[in-house]
């Protein structure tokens, strides 16, 4: 509507858009054409298939800089969530570690516990003296 008061009523643009109650940014916008979107979808679908292992970064980087396609991180990110390539992002495996032994208590009164390391460390320097 403000597009056909522009050409039609020689009416300003800020006005028609002020008149329309739309930004000048959405009158001056203009679509993508989805054969670029197809473009996009096809290099991502070759390279996930090639490269089981490449998340979006690597998929990306390959199409800006060896490709030389200069498009918007933000649409090819779009098209590879909307193709569901998008890899689980794999959580860190804990190191098992064995359960510790129960400690020893002693038995008897003047025994050497089991944690008892310095007592076990000056009795074998005596000896080796």
């Amino acid at each position: 509507m403000a597009y056909e008061a522009v050409t039609q009523k020689a009416v300003s643009i800020r006005f028609a858009c002020t008149a329309f109650q739309i930004s000048e940014t959405c009158y001056r916008y203009q679509h993508q054409s989805e054969d670029d979107n197809a473009l996009i979808a096809d290099w991502l679908i070759k390279l996930t298939d090639a490269h089981r292992d490449w998340g979006f970064g690597l998929c990306f980087a390959y199409i800006r800089n060896v490709k030389g396609l200069k498009f918007n991180h933000k649409r090819v990110y779009r098209i590879y969530c909307e193709l569901a390539l998008n890899l689980r992002i794999k959580p860190k495996r804990r190191i098992k570690r064995p359960v510790p032994e129960v400690l020893k208590e002693p038995e008897h009164t003047n025994d050497i516990w089991s944690k008892d390391g310095k007592q076990e460390d000056e009795q074998s320097t005596e000896k080796a003296a």
